[in-house]
């Protein structure tokens, strides 16, 4: 889900369950313009659309990507054991990786669920699963 708190809404998150545990990333990134109107957006992939580098939410609304109003694109990695997938940073960028399940290898370094990875400088950035299927959170900023 995707929502722009704008100008006096309150927001909170809680787990129903009484029973199961759950795992929430919140992320929180300024909008370009203060006191927007407030929206709200359940991105749901459509047939053909979850790839191993899928565009979630986007300045532009592109590949049918949820609407940011920021200078930020977020793509969601799903990587099976051995595939690999390369993000070309361009100059001026800030890039951010979080990993959420399974060892992940960014140029090489090996991150485990619940680490993130940064960069600020332009260049080819490969991601690839190590032993076992990985999901990780890629944050393209300005």
């Amino acid at each position: 889900q995707l929502m722009s708190a704008g100008s006096g809404v309150t927001h909170s998150e809680f787990n129903p369950s009484r029973s199961e545990g759950t795992h929430i990333l919140q992320i929180w990134i300024h909008p370009h313009t203060r006191g927007l109107v407030p929206t709200y957006t359940e991105w749901h992939p459509e047939e053909g659309q979850v790839h191993p580098k899928t565009l979630l939410i986007s300045p532009d609304g592109r590949e049918g990507s949820a609407t940011i109003r920021q200078d930020a694109s977020v793509f969601r990695i799903l990587l099976e054991p051995g595939e690999e997938v390369v993000h070309e940073l361009a100059a001026g960028r800030g890039l951010w990786l979080q990993a959420i399940h399974g060892e992940i290898h960014l140029n090489g370094t090996r991150l485990s669920p619940g680490d993130g990875a940064s960069s600020e400088d332009a260049g080819i950035f490969r991601i690839a699963a190590a032993t076992e299927p990985v999901e990780a959170l890629l944050f393209d900023l300005a």
